[in-house]
């Protein structure tokens, strides 16, 4: 579809609108950066580091994704998937004034009716769960309500992007967790799965789908993104499409990793998959990477690209309202802009966990 574009906006409509607006992040790993303090510190350093930016951005909706480092695989995998869940719970039971641990969409709507910020556990590739299908209803009952089955490599489920070269779908397990997600009512997300992974998912769903930081591989050529027929896809099965701000996944050199860039997914998106099927879902390496201890994290790279690599002004949430005034700029309605700043994210959970 080809968008329609309005008038082109006045500076000061920018910051209303964005105030107006559910904002939505799909991808934040600020768990791994809170987690990585002691127990005692969670819930003050969640306060003193993360919710400042988080208010700045203006974040009404965060899913926090566990994600678990090479170093915890696969023997302490399981163990750290706990203990960042608990950390989710416990950051946010020590800032009750401001954030709330979400389980279904009416919790969701209460806490954005509150004035809080509405918080959603995920899980990223399960590799504490592994082949133990029957640990997502554990992971369920401890909050989780998203959940994808691979990363970069290959799990007992399913094969990670990285992996397209074997062309292989979902394993025995992957389909039995698939099946298990959708009867618990846990959100499927395609982001790193592979291509005929993904294909699979697609044949096999019955519920609707979330790529919870995805890009257009149409605008840059990368295993990471999803091409405009997977775009088409996931949007058909009545999902969204978050679209990842990770640099290295918008443009192949650095000079073009920027905010325009960055609108240029958005807008190729919504032109594929259709305006109601358009969130954002950041993923700001820059920020977290910054908060874990150096020297751990410097020149880090993950499959040869630099982790830190990130648009100008987007290294954590306090940016996000460039965005929305980036997409007012390039003449989008602002009805347009709200929804995909975060209006069918909101939906989109509506929907799917009530």
């Amino acid at each position: 579809m080809e968008l329609v574009r309005a008038a082109r906006y006045r500076p000061s409509m920018t910051l209303s609108l964005h105030q107006r607006a559910v904002v939505a992040d799909t991808h934040n790993d600020l768990l791994m950066a809170v987690s990585a303090r002691p127990p005692e510190r969670w819930a003050t350093f969640f306060r003193e580091q993360w919710l400042p930016q988080l208010l700045d951005g203006g974040v009404n909706l965060q899913v926090l994704p566990v994600f678990i480092d090479d170093q915890y695989r696969p023997e302490g995998a399981l163990r750290q998937t706990l203990r960042m869940i608990e950390c989710a719970h416990v950051l946010a039971e020590g800032n009750p004034d401001h954030v709330r641990l979400c389980l279904d969409a009416a919790a969701i709507d209460q806490a954005l009716d509150d004035g809080k910020i509405a918080l959603v556990l995920a899980l990223e590739s399960m590799p504490g769960l592994d082949a133990s299908v029957e640990l997502i209803s554990t992971v369920h009952r401890l909050g989780v309500r998203v959940a994808s089955i691979a990363h970069f490599g290959r799990t007992p489920l399913a094969d990670g992007s990285g992996e397209d070269a074997t062309g292989s779908g979902l394993t025995s397990h992957g389909i039995e967790a698939l099946r298990e997600m959708e009867r618990l009512g846990v959100v499927f997300d395609v982001s790193h799965l592979g291509a005929s992974g993904v294909a699979h998912v697609l044949e096999l769903a019955t519920r609707p789908l979330m790529a919870t930081h995805s890009s257009a591989r149409a605008l840059r050529d990368h295993h990471r993104n999803l091409t405009d027929d997977q775009l088409r896809a996931v949007a058909a099965t009545g999902g969204v499409i978050c679209v990842n701000f990770f640099a290295p996944f918008l443009a192949e050199r650095a000079e073009d990793m920027t905010l325009d860039r960055l609108l240029d997914h958005i807008e190729h998106v919504v032109d594929v998959a259709g305006i109601d099927h358009v969130g954002l879902g950041p993923d700001f390496m820059r920020e977290v990477m910054d908060d874990l201890t150096p020297p751990c994290c410097e020149g880090l790279q993950l499959r040869g690209v630099d982790v830190r690599a990130c648009v100008p002004g987007l290294e954590g949430p306090a940016g996000l309202p460039m965005v929305t005034e980036g997409l007012l700029a390039r003449g989008l309605p602002e009805k347009d802009v709200m929804q995909i700043i975060g209006g069918n994210v909101h939906r989109f959970f509506g929907e799917t966990l009530a």
